[in-house]
């Protein structure tokens, strides 16, 4: 690589740059999860009436969506550069496949609701010939965000917490922890309305750690040594 271009280089692959967009993620889907579980009943089969007083809301956190998508695909992305040769193949399909399967259903779930929002001013909710369309756009998304999304946000951190076991770019405890927070999504995220909230809280726990252990000058990711 020509000397010229290795400094921006080593700027973008700075595990500063994976602990900021995991912060980043964790934040906004944070936001977006709490706004909308307070904005939509968790009932698939509800007739619709949060769309006359939460539709801001809901339109607002789908317009948050792409950026969380953004800084989760960062993360990733450099995280891997963190790991460097030590990267096991099989390890890292599970890892990236699992949080680009995610990312996806993530997006067409809120395409989805998106749809709906557009659509809503049309649809009268008194039994009229549309209204079987909404409840099944409604079903549609309630089941691509919390069967297919969930998991597969249990199975990254599997593979994550895994992968932060063979190589030590994170303490053991964070792994067990992800393990036991992996367990509860998915196993109990049908009795926990609110399980999806310990993906963006256990990225947030590995970030912060990232950046702190950059910020002291203590980095011993396998791919800078």
């Amino acid at each position: 690589m020509p000397q010229e271009e290795t400094p921006m280089y080593s700027q973008l692959t700075t595990p500063r740059a994976a602990a900021v967009a995991g912060i980043a993620f964790s934040i906004l889907l944070v936001i977006i999860f709490w706004v909308f579980r307070s904005a939509v009943p968790a009932d698939p089969l509800e007739p619709g009436t949060w769309l006359a007083d939460g539709s801001r809301s809901v339109a607002l956190a789908l317009n948050l969506i792409p950026f969380a998508g953004i800084a989760f695909l960062w993360f990733i992305g450099v995280l891997r550069d963190r790991l460097g040769p030590k990267e096991d193949r099989f390890f890292a399909t599970v890892f990236l496949g699992s949080g680009l399967l995610f990312l996806a259903t993530l997006f067409v779930a809120a395409t989805i609701v998106g749809a709906l929002l557009l659509i809503a001013p049309s649809i009268e909710m008194t039994g009229t010939t549309t209204a079987p369309t909404f409840r099944f756009g409604r079903a549609a998304a309630y089941i691509l965000f919390n069967v297919y999304a969930i998991k597969m946000a249990g199975v990254f951190m599997i593979s994550t917490s895994t992968v932060v076991i063979y190589t030590g770019i994170a303490p053991r405890w964070i792994a067990g922890l992800g393990y036991a927070l992996a367990a509860l999504v998915l196993l109990g995220s049908f009795y926990f309305s609110w399980s999806i909230m310990v993906l963006p809280i256990w990225v947030l726990l590995i970030s912060v750690h990232i950046l702190i252990e950059n910020l002291s000058g203590r980095d011993h990711s396998p791919g800078r040594q």
